[in-house]
């Protein structure tokens, strides 16, 4: 069964479309401070929108967007001390997209898998991007299950848990070109930026820094879950005279706080999809010491935007060497790979698939 009521010729290059960005309610889009999915959500949106295509954000009534919104919650979900059951907010979501259907070409979905019984069964045009880890078991019988809806992955390492999925593609997360300012000279101090876990391993930030004698600056969330670990394991290092714990920090302190780094550590021990920290720091030109889990090797370039590392050793020595990198370099890498504007353009030319009557979904080249 499908509804889709519209004509090939809407979906020529040139032609606006009209995209529904379907967002999870979780956060505000964009967020208020951390929030990696609602970030992107709201460069593509907003990217899109001056690009001329009609576009209505499915998102939290606090969200801010030049694009039409439809608010299924009253406000971002984490910051409501009422919501008992966010469950129940994205099925009110759902239903307000089923009811407006006949008014998109595409709809552009950011909730994972929530969204896949209905769309499987009215036949949507839609695509998926998958923003979070997929090496859960329970996820290789959902993928099977639902494997003709398409997919969209933001790195290639992403897919390697579900390889038989139906992939349209991978499209790396972008950032506004201006959104944060070059910067070509540090303040003689290392950034680490994210959130406080186990897998992000501030630990091993903290002892690449102090091991070289570098102050370094602690920018991060600590997750209610979280609380414990870092009560245990990280609060007693940051006692160390050279390790300075900022907190969580807005958009709009991204600049100062990764630009006047030295180097951005991202000493992971995850296989991570994306890591959007990254991009950010080399918008700033300050280049990135990683470990080079999941997606890191395919945003990095070893030895011109920073150094992927496997050990500890190795990532002290990495450190000590950042110096030697162009910072004019790594932002022109930023601006070659990484902007909002080539993230819309390589959907746009998914949407115009899918949306076409005669569309392919499987991977596109």
């Amino acid at each position: 069964m499908s509804d889709n009521s519209c004509t090939h010729h809407s979906f020529q290059d040139g032609v606006p479309l009209r995209i529904a960005q379907v967002a999870p309610l979780y956060e505000s889009v964009p967020p208020r401070a951390y929030g990696g999915t609602e970030r992107v959500v709201h460069y593509l949106t907003e990217k899109l929108v001056a690009l001329g295509h009609d576009v209505t954000l499915f998102a939290s009534g606090d969200s801010q967007t030049t694009a039409k919104l439809v608010a299924a919650a009253e406000r971002s979900l984490r910051l409501d001390p009422d919501c008992g059951d966010p469950l129940a907010h994205h099925m009110v979501l759902l239903d307000l997209l089923a009811r407006r259907r006949a008014e998109f070409d595409v709809i552009h979905f950011h909730l994972d898998y929530l969204h896949f019984p209905l769309s499987k069964a009215l036949g949507w045009p839609n695509l998926t991007t998958l923003h979070g880890r997929l090496d859960l078991p329970e996820l290789a019988l959902l993928y099977r299950c639902f494997d003709e809806l398409p997919v969209v992955s933001i790195s290639d390492a992403q897919r390697a848990p579900i390889p038989s999925a139906n992939w349209l593609a991978t499209v790396p997360h972008g950032l506004p070109a201006d959104l944060l300012s070059f910067s070509p000279q540090d303040r003689g101090y290392f950034a680490f930026l994210g959130r406080v876990s186990p897998e992000k391993r501030v630990d091993r930030a903290i002892e690449i820094a102090t091991s070289l004698g570098v102050p370094l600056r602690i920018a991060a969330k600590v997750d209610r879950a979280d609380r414990e670990y870092h009560e245990r394991e990280i609060a007693p290092l940051l006692k160390h005279p050279l390790v300075e714990f900022v907190g969580e920090i807005g958009e709009h302190e991204k600049s100062e706080f990764l630009g006047g780094a030295r180097a951005l550590l991202f000493p992971i021990d995850w296989p991570e999809p994306f890591g959007l920290v990254m991009i950010e720091a080399l918008a700033c030109g300050t280049p990135v010491v990683a470990f080079g889990c999941g997606s890191v090797p395919e945003v990095l370039e070893d030895g011109v935007t920073g150094f992927l590392v496997e050990d500890m050793d190795q990532a002290i020595a990495a450190a000590s060497q950042v110096d030697r990198l162009s910072r004019f370099r790594v932002r022109e890498e930023f601006e070659r790979r990484f902007t909002d504007l080539k993230m819309a353009e390589r959907y746009l030319e998914l949407y115009r698939t899918i949306a076409s009557p005669s569309a392919g979904l499987r991977e596109s080249a």
